[in-house]
């Protein structure tokens, strides 16, 4: 009997992913041979990012939307202001659900669906095989032997290995793309496979390959240049709302749209991240939530503050005055807030 939900959102590790039915007949995919998931030792992912991934607090329609991007196999587009929680929800979704170290892609203007997918450094293979760029040396090897030590695959293409449990993919930022990068990456995401050329060309003569993955000194192989997953990796694509994605694109995503945490819910935030707060704590997050109708706050600014201002030997005054620093508009200057702390 399948499993609903399979995240709980509770923070407590367990082997539910296991429970996960078979996909829609429309997102099956078969790909091979499979790899065990890596096991997460915490070594790959920042204390920040280990914290956090303890401490999220995922709302009931977090839950809920997660969980229908893991049946159906799709991606999850997470939008919300900044602070909201929108990354790290990609790193408690694999703590809870063990599917090993959270791959990470930071989008800037600049990405490319090849960026995401490998990267294969022509120069240095052939200053391996002795020949100089512009040089008269011997040739490489015309079966492209040796090529891929020059190939790594990056955190999409290493997401789309056949894996038999989903590995779990942050796409962050992705509204910081040119323009053309969604729509890039409509038919990875759709068809759950691509090709890499170079390994392609080679494979009537080497149709094996090992490359290193994304994260991994281990190799992994890959047959006839070709990659398509077993199980569909949980895919958490971040946007801070700054630009509008392309129908096309929509419709293959689950859409969470996150707000800034309310009253309990920003409460059992601080608790879980601080302890129980004082009198003082909830003084500051009373004020918090009241300056939150007129201008964009960060959680993380409400925590700094309340983190900071219960240190010992701060009398009132300055304890105002540094709360009040602490907790500026992200969009104004904090010398003319006229609804400073």
């Amino acid at each position: 009997m399948s499993l609903w939900p399979v995240y709980t959102g509770t923070n407590e590790p367990h082997d539910g992913i296991s429970e996960l039915p078979p996909p829609p007949p429309w997102r099956a995919f078969d790909g091979g041979p499979v790899l065990e998931t890596p096991a997460d030792d915490g070594s790959a992912t920042s204390p920040d990012r280990v914290h956090r991934a303890h401490t999220y607090r995922a709302t009931e329609t977090c839950v809920q939307l997660v969980n229908a991007a893991l049946y159906l196999r799709r991606p999850l587009l997470v939008t919300g202001p900044p602070g909201s929680g929108k990354s790290s929800l990609a790193y408690a979704v694999a703590r809870e659900l063990g599917l090993g170290p959270v791959l990470r892609w930071n989008i800037t203007s600049r990405s490319t669906l090849h960026d995401g997918l490998y990267q294969y450094d022509p120069l240095s293979r052939l200053y391996a095989a002795g020949r100089a760029p512009g040089s008269r040396a011997p040739r490489a090897p015309r079966d492209g032997a040796g090529v891929e030590d020059h190939l790594r695959l990056g955190p999409l293409g290493t997401a789309l290995l056949p894996y038999a449990r989903p590995r779990a993919l942050l796409i962050d930022e992705i509204d910081k793309s040119d323009l053309d990068l969604p729509n890039d990456l409509l038919n990875i995401l759709e068809e759950g496979q691509y090709e890499i050329p170079e390994l392609v060309r080679i494979a009537k003569h080497t149709p094996k390959a090992d490359l290193l993955a994304d994260g991994s000194d281990e190799p992994v192989t890959v047959e006839r240049g070709r990659v398509r997953c077993r199980a569909f990796p949980f895919v958490v694509l971040t946007s801070n709302g700054e630009r509008e994605f392309p129908p096309a694109f929509l419709r293959r995503c689950v859409t969470l749209r996150l707000r800034q945490p309310r009253d309990e819910h920003l409460e059992e935030i601080v608790r879980a991240h601080l302890g129980e707060p004082d009198a003082y704590a909830r003084t500051l997050i009373t004020r918090f939530l009241e300056r939150g109708t007129a201008g964009e706050l960060a959680t993380d600014q409400l925590l700094n503050a309340i983190y900071l201002t219960g240190a010992a030997g701060i009398d009132a005054t300055s304890r105002d005055e540094l709360a009040r620093q602490l907790m500026p508009y992200l969009t104004q200057s904090p010398d003319t807030d006229p609804n400073a702390v």
